[in-house]
C-alpha cells in the first residue's frame, strides 16, 4: 500500500502567527511523512480563496523539497494557464533540481474566472493559452535554443529530468483529452470514464503518439484518523465542512467536479464517503484487505487544529 499526503491549506486564521505556524506545521508533517515512508506529498492551487486554499504550489513544493529526500512532490493541479511560461519552465526546473527529480505535476487548466482576473491572463482564451503554455514549457526543457516570439531564446537551468519532469494533463473533457493526445502526454482526468479513455487513446492514434491515462478509483476518499471517529465527526466535522462548502461556492453550470458535494452538511459529508474518518484498527483492516491501494491522508483539512492534525499524522504512521 502506498501513502500520500495532502497538503492544501484551507481554512487559514486570520492572526498571522497562526497562519505561519500552519504552514510551517506543514511543512514538518511533509518532513515527519518521508521519514515514515509516505510516497506522495502533494500539494494544490486556487487563488482568491476565502478560506486560505494554496495559492503558490511551486513555493511549497521547493520548500517540502528541501526538507526531504525519497517522496515524490505533485502538485494536484498546477494551473499552468495562469503563468507565463518562460518564467514556469524556469521555476519548474529550479524545484525538479531542488528535489533531484521528485517533483511532478497535472497540467490543470483552471475554470474560475476570478483566478484569471486577479492573475491577468485570457479567460476566454484559456485553451489557446493553455497550449502556448505546454508548447513553450516542452521547448523551454529542450537542449537547444528556440524562437519565442521573434527572438531565440536559452531557458536555464534545465531541469533535472529528463527529457523533462514528469507531468500530466488534467481535465474532463474531450477537448482537454485531445490536448493531451496532441502533445504527446499521460491524460488524468479527476474521476474514471471509460468513453473518454477510449477517446483519448483514439486521439493518441491519430497523432502518432504513445502514452497513457491515470485516474482515481471510483471509491477515492480523503483519510483522517482518530481513536474514536464518532466523537470526532462531532468535534471536529466542522473543519471538513468548511472545505467542502468553499469548492462549493465554484460550482459552475455543466462542470464535473467529482469532490462537489450537493449539499453542505457534515452528515451529508460523511454519508458521501469522500471524507473519512477512521480508527487505527479499521484502517489496519483496510490494509490488509486491500493492500495495492493508494491512502490519502488529510490532516490539515478545513483549519483542522494543528494538535488534532498531528495526532492523526502519527496515529497513522504508527498503525502497522
Amino acid at each position: 500500500m502506498t501513502s500520500s499526503l495532502r497538503l492544501n491549506m484551507t481554512g487559514a486564521e486570520s492572526d498571522p502567527m497562526l497562519r505561519a505556524k500552519r504552514y510551517q506545521a506543514a511543512i514538518a508533517m511533509a518532513d515527519f511523512a518521508d521519514k515514515n515512508g509516505f510516497a506522495y506529498i502533494n500539494v494544490e492551487e486556487h487563488h482568491c480563496a476565502q478560506n486560505g486554499w494554496l495559492p503558490s504550489p511551486l513555493t511549497m513544493a521547493a520548500a517540502i523539497a528541501a526538507r526531504t529526500e525519497k517522496a515524490g512532490i505533485g502538485i494536484m493541479a498546477l494551473l499552468v494557464s495562469l503563468y507565463d511560461p518562460v518564467r514556469l519552465a524556469e521555476d519548474i526546473a529550479v524545484v525538479d533540481l531542488l528535489s533531484n527529480g521528485r517533483l511532478s505535476f497535472i497540467a490543470g487548466l483552471g475554470y474560475r474566472e476570478i483566478e484569471f482576473h486577479a492573475l491577468d491572463k485570457p479567460f476566454a482564451t484559456r485553451g489557446e493559452w493553455m497550449d502556448h503554455v505546454l508548447d513553450t514549457l516542452l521547448k523551454a526543457w529542450g537542449d537547444e535554443p528556440f524562437e519565442y516570439r521573434g527572438e531565440m531564446i536559452n531557458v536555464t537551468p534545465k531541469p533535472f529530468t529528463r527529457p523533462h519532469p514528469m507531468f500530466l494533463v488534467g481535465g474532463m473533457s474531450k477537448v482537454a483529452a485531445r490536448r493531451a493526445a496532441r502533445f504527446g502526454l499521460p491524460f488524468s482526468p479527476p474521476a474514471y470514464d471509460a468513453g473518454l479513455e477510449a477517446y483519448y487513446y483514439e486521439q493518441l492514434k491519430v497523432h502518432g503518439k504513445k502514452s497513457f491515462m491515470v485516474a482515481p478509483p471510483a471509491d477515492f476518499s480523503l483519510l483522517f484518523v482518530d481513536e474514536d471517529p464518532e466523537r470526532a465527526w462531532a468535534e471536529i466535522g466542522h473543519h471538513f465542512l468548511n472545505e467542502v462548502q468553499e469548492y462549493n461556492s465554484w460550482k459552475r453550470a455543466g462542470l464535473a467536479r467529482p469532490m462537489e458535494m450537493p449539499s453542505a452538511s457534515v452528515e451529508e459529508i460523511r454519508a458521501s464517503g469522500r471524507y473519512e474518518i477512521l480508527a487505527p484498527d479499521e484502517l489496519r483492516q483496510r490494509r490488509k484487505n486491500n493492500p495495492e491501494r493508494n491512502q490519502v491522508l488529510h490532516p490539515l483539512v478545513g483549519g483542522m487544529p494543528l494538535e488534532r492534525a498531528w495526532k492523526c499524522l502519527e496515529l497513522y504512521c504508527e498503525t502497522g
